[in-house]
């Protein structure tokens, strides 16, 4: 089995002070531009695309990309189960597959507009995309390896190793049993009809559709059934909504609802705000909920006055993001712009963020500033 995050901790920490992040107001710390550097989000423009295309799908990696080679790599599936199994990509093909299109959304978007912040990557509201993700379903795995009457929870490992806050572990998250054997939680190998990329997992990884990506375990290797609660550090430790520090928290699990436009008109240089010539200008943007609940309405807002936008019809895709367009008479001067979704399960985006110590859940109202001339 896999070590918990308990006799990680006590394998010692050569990071010292790593573990000891404080909030901050101000500026953005040289190790969250880094950060930044390193991860990327989906262009706001980039909304427009239906499917994203994978150069400009968001990312994010909590350690090194791993370096596989396809030939060489296994995915094993042990614990509590009657048969273990061992697969290399080529036997992994051979099962029956299909294709699903899921947005993904970081939990952490957003966080840069928490205050006080916690120092991690500054996600905006750029951490966001959606993509066509061909795979086998996980249930046809689970049951060729009958899990035992006692297992409870699916442990999924990745090959990515590092540390967070002074914890040494591989990347790893976990399902409850039921949760893993829904027919949509898929061990994909293809991004838009295409072999994953080494940054999105190539070349397998988890896809759990309607939850925050951090559930969507990239470089796959390894699967444990458990009977107990998976104690990994991403899992017990680092995705949980807490008040404070010392607040055990809840986990974080599906995504809340949310929308984004795409900034009209052209953008400053370095600014990023917005200059739109006068007369009719159609805004629009995205829409999207966690769980597969479906979008129930989107509203726009100029200068805090909230009106209806239209909705683009209805698809098959319950896991993928609904567009909407919203027509706008754009008269000179300077004017606030906003979007607000709500879901059939009656959820609706809130104005301020629902502030929490790691930033993570950030639904809060999308704001952009424009000019019109």
């Amino acid at each position: 089995m896999h070590p918990s995050s308990a006799d990680a901790a006590a394998s010692g920490n050569p990071f010292t002070g790593s573990d000891a992040r404080t909030h901050v107001d101000g500026g953005f710390a040289l190790e969250e531009v880094a950060l930044a550097n390193r991860n990327s989000g989906i262009p706001l423009e980039a909304l427009r695309y239906d499917v994203t295309p994978p150069g400009l799908h968001y990312l994010l990696s909590h350690f090194d990309i791993p370096e596989v080679d396809p030939a060489g790599w296994r995915l094993s599936l042990g614990g509590c189960v009657q048969s273990e199994l061992s697969l290399s990509l080529a036997e992994l093909l051979q099962y029956p597959s299909r294709t699903l299109r899921v947005t993904l959304e970081c939990a952490g978007n957003g966080r840069a507009g928490m205050i006080p912040r916690y120092p991690s990557m500054p996600w905006i509201n750029e951490a966001v995309s959606t993509a066509e993700w061909t795979g086998t379903p996980l249930r046809h795995l689970l049951d060729l390896a009958r899990p035992t009457s006692w297992a409870t929870e699916v442990a999924f490992l990745g090959l990515d190793r590092g540390f967070d806050r002074g914890v040494e572990h591989q990347y790893g998250r976990s399902l409850e049993l039921a949760q893993a054997r829904a027919g949509d939680v898929l061990l994909a190998h293809s991004m838009n009809g295409e072999p994953l990329l080494p940054q999105h997992g190539h070349p397998c990884r988890l896809i759990v559709p309607g939850w925050y990506g951090m559930a969507s375990v990239k470089w796959l290797s390894r699967i444990d059934v458990l009977d107990r609660p998976f104690d990994g550090f991403q899992q017990a430790v680092g995705y949980r909504y807490r008040s404070q520090e010392d607040d055990p928290g809840v986990p974080v699990t599906t995504m809340r609802v949310r929308s984004l436009m795409v900034p009209p008109g052209v953008p400053d240089w370095y600014t990023r705000r917005r200059l739109v010539q006068a007369g009719s200008v159609v805004l629009r943007g995205r829409a999207w909920a966690g769980a597969g609940v479906p979008i129930e309405a989107v509203e726009v807002s100029v200068d805090g006055e909230w009106r209806a936008a239209t909705l683009a019809a209805q698809t098959m895709h319950r896991y993928a993001w609904r567009g909407w367009t919203f027509p706008w008479p754009a008269t000179v001067g300077e004017h606030r712009l906003q979007c607000r979704a709500r879901a059939a399960d009656g959820t609706v985006q809130p104005m301020a963020p629902e502030w929490n110590t790691a930033g993570m859940g950030n639904n809060a109202v999308q704001t952009v500033q424009v000019t019109v001339r």
